[in-house]
């Protein structure tokens, strides 16, 4: 369940939003004028977001490697590419 809350509102309750992430699971959308600007999220949701950020880097680093032809080239090499 997410829940959004005004950042002003958050300020008066902030002792409650992190209970209600730690304990009932919610993740709460802090909104600034109207926009969400942040979310105030469990740490079981945190660890679980890391792993599929570290989950989807290895599968690209896996990519990048399976495509890599052995070229390199120098910075120098890339400037002057790049000056030309």
């Amino acid at each position: 369940m997410t829940t959004t809350i005004s950042i002003a509102d958050a300020r008066s309750a902030f002792g409650d939003i992190i209970n209600r992430a730690h304990y009932a699971d919610e993740r709460v959308v802090l909104e600034k004028r109207g926009k969400p600007v942040a979310a105030l999220i469990s740490i079981a949701d945190l660890e679980t977001l890391e792993a599929l950020e570290n989950a989807a880097d290895i599968r690209a680093l896996e990519e990048a490697k399976a495509e890599d032809d052995g070229t390199r080239y120098t910075l120098e090499e890339v400037e002057a590419e790049i000056n030309k």
